[in-house]
């Protein structure tokens, strides 16, 4: 073989192991990144959970709060009616 057929076959496998290489690096990248996404879907999806939590738990002391109000509310009528009573009994 003559000299200039051996460069140019070094050549051609340098070339086709450059190629080869790019492609895997390609493909780790493309890995990693759909690992990265699957990663931000699974983050996104926790913290709608957590938010959902969090609006139960207002939701939960909200319907806590309604209840004291409307247990004072009712007190308050007692104890309206009561004096009321007391007012007419002493007329």
């Amino acid at each position: 073989m003559s000299t200039i057929a051996i460069v140019v076959i070094v050549i051609v496998v340098l070339v086709v192991i450059v190629a080869l290489a790019t492609v895997a690096s390609r493909r780790r990248r493309q890995q990693q990144l759909g690992r990265v996404q699957d990663k931000a879907l699974h983050d996104d999806v926790d913290h709608h959970r957590e938010r959902a939590d969090s609006a139960r738990s207002e939701a939960q002391l909200a319907e806590e709060r309604a209840r004291r109000t409307a247990a004072e509310a009712e007190l308050n009528e007692r104890k309206a009616t009561e004096r009321e009573r007391e007012l007419e009994q002493q007329d």
